[in-house]
């Protein structure tokens, strides 16, 4: 349900892309994104960075979209929020204490402190590189080959990611009795 509801904004504006175009499909994100961020306020009584983040570039992006009819801002999106994550998975190695991914994940699975290193810097370099294709795809072809390959090459993309991040760490998760170094 949680994954539903994280990809509701981006389901709506998919619709409402193939249904209207482009510029009532940015007002239908923009809308949606403010309606799931006032949702999980309501339900959680806190906010989910990721969520802020997100609604912020939309905001941004599909404003100066609408108002200058202009659909390079909203290409521009998916760009930036995955260009911030990036910056935030490379940040967390300068400040002390654990990696960004080691606080994520930590709970869950104990590895070597290299290891947590390791896989920190490959989120960020994924980030930067799902960055720069959506860049490609977006100012290379045309808008409903972007809008196809934002609603399902992103998350294909992530996905591939995701399962060959298991494969990795399946070599080198540790017993938690064994994870003095972690």
């Amino acid at each position: 349900m949680k994954l539903l509801f994280d990809f509701f904004p981006l389901i709506l504006f998919f619709v409402a892309f193939k249904a209207f175009g482009i510029y009532p499909a940015t007002a239908v994100v923009i809308a949606s994104s403010i309606l799931q961020v006032a949702v999980f306020w309501l339900k959680n009584r806190r906010f989910e960075r990721m969520h802020l983040i997100s609604l912020a570039m939309v905001v941004v992006l599909g404003s100066l979209t609408l108002l200058l009819r202009d659909e390079r801002f909203i290409k521009w999106k998916p760009t930036v929020v995955n260009w911030a994550f990036a910056v935030a998975f490379i940040g967390s190695h300068f400040v002390s204490g654990p990696t960004l991914i080691q606080r994520m994940m930590g709970h869950a699975v104990v590895l070597p402190a290299p290891i947590w290193t390791r896989l920190s810097m490959a989120w960020a370099l994924f980030f930067v590189s799902l960055g720069c294709v959506n860049l490609y795809v977006a100012f290379s072809f045309p808008l409903e080959v972007w809008v196809n390959f934002k609603v399902f090459g992103l998350f294909g993309l992530t996905v591939l990611f995701i399962v060959g991040q298991g494969v990795y760490l399946s070599r080198h998760m540790q017993q938690p009795d064994k994870a003095d170094n972690a």
